[in-house]
Parts: structure tokens; sequence; C-alpha cells
């Protein structure tokens, strides 16, 4: 299994979300793609104790994509090795009253993962210049000073957000949190077999909406507005990747090949070392556990 393309799926430039494909397997099969996941996970699992042993950074993950795109079902089988107090999911949906009376980026900043934890958004800031961007009329809850009508809501309000947003993250990536941002890239026609098999498949029927439906008839103004965000907000400090989504299975293993393969190259994560007077007295302890014995 070749997963070295992986590189490939980062953004370090301009791109056109049309140029990069949705289908992946790495040439492998549905079984090959379990056990290199299985591996991975566990290999992910043992990070996260010894980052949370040392206490110095956090990790969050943030996944967009379409609705149909795989992020619950990512978030289950990637973090399945995780300690469960080691890794809190976030989903964020429609504001509420009380998130509404702060800013856009209060609800994800106090949502952010403590040093030594692995936090999940699974729907992010972001979602406040994509939904809100193609219902524009959302904007008008957040009942911000000098917007009186959707008609003052123009290109320069979005750069700004886009500058906020990135200033948010250039500064939780300075103070110790260590930023992954993965967009589960959909085709269209993909999103159509599985809205369909929500529908054939009784126990998948809750998931389904009519509202899915009329977001899908705007498909096209929504990877428009991912496009734009993902241009103007991937850098180094917290870069996005582009991960195609059509095969689930091999979008689980991207992602957590991807945390693996960045979050080792973190030399300085690890196990911190006993206090030279504990260390000195381990024998005695030792002996004194024994002496117990029987």
């Amino acid at each position: 299994m070749d997963l070295s393309k992986i590189t490939s799926f980062k953004v370090d430039g301009p791109m056109k979300l049309s140029d990069r494909k949705t289908y992946e397997d790495f040439d492998a099969s549905d079984k090959q793609l379990k056990e290199k996941l299985k591996d991975i996970r566990k290999d992910l699992g043992d990070f996260q104790d010894t980052i949370y042993a040392h206490g110095k950074y956090s990790v969050l993950i943030c996944l967009q994509g379409m609705d149909t795109a795989g992020k619950d079902s990512l978030i289950r089988e990637v973090f399945k090795d995780f300690n469960v107090r080691g890794v809190v999911v976030h989903s964020f949906k429609v504001p509420t009253e009380l998130e509404l009376k702060h800013d856009y980026l209060w609800r994800h900043y106090i949502a952010l993962p403590a040093k030594g934890k692995f936090g999940v958004f699974n729907r992010t800031h972001y979602e406040n210049v994509l939904v809100t961007r193609v219902h524009p009329e959302y904007i008008m809850a957040e009942n911000i000073p000098g917007i009186h009508s959707v008609a003052d809501i123009d290109q320069k309000f979005w750069d700004r957000r886009f500058d906020q947003i990135n200033d948010f993250e250039k500064h939780i990536t300075d103070t110790g949190t260590i930023v992954f941002k993965f967009f589960l890239h959909l085709s269209k026609e993909e999103q159509r077999q599985r809205l369909l098999r929500r529908l054939n498949l009784e126990r998948k029927n809750w998931k389904f909406s009519p509202g899915d439906l009329k977001e899908r008839e705007l498909w096209d103004r929504y990877q428009n507005c991912y496009e734009e965000a993902i241009n103007k907000t991937s850098k180094p400090h917290a870069p996005w990747y582009i991960v195609p989504a059509d095969n689930k299975k091999a979008a689980r293993v991207t992602v957590a090949s991807i945390l693996w393969e960045e979050l080792k190259n973190y030399k300085d994560i690890k196990e911190p070392k006993l206090h030279a007077k504990i260390r000195a007295d381990l024998e005695s302890y030792k002996e004194q556990l024994q002496k117990e014995k029987g």
C-alpha cells in the first residue's frame, strides 16, 4: 500500500477543488485499508498517552465536508483506540441564544482541547464563512454593529472574517495547540448515492432530512465557498488537507496517517522523567510493596 501520495493532499498554494480528486483507494483492498487503520490508530492512541503526560500541547482536528461526507464514522473509527478521557468531540449546530450573545468564535474558543488532550470539531468555526455565506441572512441573528441588512454583508466582511480566523488559529498554535484541518472532498454523485441509502435502509432513515435536498441544490455555491475559504486560510501553522472522501475506508486511513506522520515529528513530546529523588528511592518503594505480599 503506497501512502506517499498523501503529501499531495496538503494545501500549500492556490488550488481549485475541481482539480482535486474525490476517490482514492491506494491500490488496496478494504481489508488492507482496515488493517492499516488499525495499526495507525494504535500508534495514535499511544501518542495520546504521551502527550497527556507531557502536558504542554493539545491537538485540534477540524473536520468539514458536505452532508454525508463521512465525518461521524471517521471520528468513530480513527479515535477508537484513544483513552475516552483523552479526546473530546464537539459537533457545532445552529448557534444557541447564549452563543449568539457573543462573537462568532466564542463558542469555538471555549471548546478548545485542554493541554494533553485531543479535540475534534465536527463542523467547525468555518461554518461562519461557509453556511452563513451561502445563507447570509443567518448573519443577521448575530446582531453585529453596522450590519443592518444582508446588503451590508459584502466581500470586505468575509475578508475580515478570514483574517479573524487566521488570527485565531495563529494565536492558539503559538500557545501550544497543534491544528489539523481536513476537508472531506465528496463528489456530488457519491452524495446522491449515500442519500439514497439513507432512504432505502430503514435503520438509516432517521439521518435523512428534506433539508438535505435543498442544500444539495446549492452544491456549486458551497464548493465555491469552500474553495475560497481553504485558499485563504491554509497556513503553515494550520494547514488544510483535501481528503478524497468517496471511499470512506481510504479517507479514514488518510486522516489517521497525516495525523501520525505530522505528530511524530514533535520530538520534544516525551513522557516526563521522574524527579531525581523519587527515582533514587525506587528500590525502596519496590521493597515496601514486596513486603506486603501475602
